[in-house]
């Protein structure tokens, strides 16, 4: 008799996005059906790689190499989450001001910004060529000086001169 009781349950470590699929699954094997989905996880893995035959069961080998590969790309999730965190976190604190330098008495001046074509200009305001010519259409010469001023990575505003379809710059 001492034979008949149920195993315990394991507790697994789940990603939190399959929680709720997770949950599904065991409510449904909660109320008997085990074996359909069993079959079910079946098809859904075969759908993945037709070419291999696939036992479902907790011992199999597709299983155990299945749980292997996710361990593994778990890792290297892990380990990448953990890089991004410290390089968040090194960047709170080392975010204080700098002093400044003293300017360098031989530094050479600014490059000049040129005219540029649409194209070199789009991409610089985050836009495509496409975009940045209805926006310009859109908005009063004044009001695309602002918008460019706003969404240059220097702050410079740029104007449109029909005479030779460049974009120049505005201090």
């Amino acid at each position: 008799m001492a034979n008949d009781k149920t195993p315990p349950s394991e507790m697994i470590r789940v990603p939190t996005a399959l929680i709720a699929v997770v949950r599904e699954l065991s409510r449904l094997h909660r109320q008997g059906h085990t074996i359909a989905l069993l079959q079910g996880l079946e098809e859904l893995i075969s759908q993945f790689d037709s070419n291999i035959d696939i036992d479902v069961a907790p011992s199999s080998k597709s299983v155990l190499q299945l749980e292997l590969k996710l361990e593994t790309k778990l890792d290297v999730m892990t380990k990448k989450l953990e890089l991004i965190e410290r390089a968040i976190s090194s960047t709170r604190y080392n975010s204080q001001p700098k002093q400044r330098r003293q300017a360098h008495p031989y530094q050479q001046p600014q490059v000049e910004l040129q005219a540029l074509p649409p194209e070199n200009l789009a991409p610089r305001l985050g836009l495509s060529p496409s975009s940045l010519t209805t926006e310009r259409e859109n908005k009063s010469d004044k009001e695309f000086l602002s918008w460019t001023r706003n969404r240059d990575p220097r702050g410079i505003g740029w104007e449109f001169h029909k005479k030779d379809g460049l974009y120049h710059p505005v201090k």
